[in-house]
């Protein structure tokens, strides 16, 4: 069995280090191992945007992601962590690198223990492709959430984490003509394919799509389509037309609270967009 291990601080986790974990994953079992925030710091020389806790709660609700472990002690980026060495035979690890961090120093610490080494190139992570499981198999019963997910962040993943609770989870994405409508100029910050993407990289999320209507319902045609039993949304998100529109078609409507996951910080994509 290869192992894929990749060393990173994953430190304000955006598309083209998904993008990196889907491709790294098709090789092998895919190992993180996660830069503390001490170890941010050292070896960057500022502290962390995101503390280690949310950054690990983050990469291992990415389903292309097999194990995390946390590293505390490591003298420089151009080396793995000694545990890393120690998870298969020297011949079935391989480091995997964005093309951004590859180094001579890091080649050469491979060749010299005998493991493999695989860097992405920024045209392999181009665009973002759909998975070729499309997970559309839904079951009973199904919960449907909608939103924009300009800035996919903690809160966002806890919110699919309770979701996926009551049953097998579609995400509808807003369009980004009817986002920018609902919000005005200057959003969606990420086009609706790349917030799509996003979503459906998430582990607890079973269909992600995009939405084809119009205004705070602009998922009405996907709910159609799909009938799901239920219609979850957040406190920010519930609407009288949401209410309305589930009782006139039989669906039942739940509303959870904000709460973010038990020891991390509350987010919110609008204060995001400053980071």
């Amino acid at each position: 069995m290869t192992v894929i291990v990749a060393s990173v601080s994953f430190d304000d986790l955006r598309s083209r280090h998904v993008r990196f974990l889907q491709e790294a994953g098709r090789l092998g079992t895919l190992h993180i191992y996660l830069w503390s925030d001490e170890v941010v710091r050292r070896l960057t020389g500022r502290p962390p945007k995101f503390p280690q806790a949310e950054r690990q709660y983050l990469v291992e609700a990415i389903r292309y992601v097999g194990r995390t472990t946390p590293v505390t002690e490591l003298a420089t980026a151009d080396v793995l962590p000694a545990a890393a060495l120690q998870t298969a035979p020297p011949q079935e690890i391989v480091w995997a690198v964005e093309e951004a961090d590859d180094t001579p120093a890091k080649r050469a610490f491979c060749t010299a223990r005998g493991i493999g080494y695989r860097v992405f190139t920024a045209a392999e992570l181009a665009g973002f492709p759909a998975d070729e499981d499309e997970r559309a198999e839904l079951g009973h019963p199904s919960v449907i959430v909608t939103g924009c997910y300009d800035w996919l962040h903690s809160g966002h993943v806890r919110f699919f984490e309770e979701a996926a609770g009551y049953g097998d989870l579609i995400v509808v994405v807003g369009n980004d003509a009817n986002v920018r409508h609902l919000k005005g100029e200057g959003h969606p910050l990420q086009t609706q394919e790349e917030r799509c993407y996003m979503v459906g990289a998430i582990r607890y999320v079973k269909l992600a799509l995009i939405s084809s209507g119009w205004g705070w319902l602009d998922a009405e045609p996907e709910i159609r389509r799909l009938r799901p039993d239920i219609y979850l949304v957040n406190e920010d998100g519930d609407r009288p037309e949401k209410r309305e529109f589930c009782a006139q078609h039989g669906l039942q409507y739940v509303v959870l609270k904000r709460v973010p996951k038990e020891g991390l910080p509350r987010r919110s994509s609008t204060e995001l967009r400053g980071y």
